[in-house]
């Protein structure tokens, strides 16, 4: 018998308020950064590194994300190859009769 690994499921309500959670963080420290009474330069540079931090993020979450799914790849590769030799087992045969 088969049993289908439990596949964890994102609900619109969590995808929603995350997208709303990090709109609201980087709006946030844009206006903050925005208001600083410090030069243009400054505030430029404070920018740039908002926004690489930003997508440093973004390819971190996506790194984490592919390692994990190539290890759930790998399980399933040897659940098949432990069910083939399972099926292919006949534990009441006899060899050289």
């Amino acid at each position: 018998m088969k049993t289908k690994p439990i596949q964890p499921t994102m609900t619109t309500a969590y995808y929603t308020q995350c997208v709303i959670s990090f709109g609201i963080a980087l709006t946030s420290v844009a206006v903050g950064i925005a208001y600083l009474p410090v030069s243009p330069w400054v505030r430029a540079f404070l920018g740039i590194g908002v926004m690489y931090t930003v997508t440093t993020a973004f390819a971190l979450a996506k790194c984490v994300r592919d390692r994990q799914e190539l290890g759930n790849m790998h399980s399933r590769v040897d659940q098949a190859r432990l069910e083939k030799l399972l099926s292919e087992h006949d534990p009441y045969k006899v060899d050289g009769v």
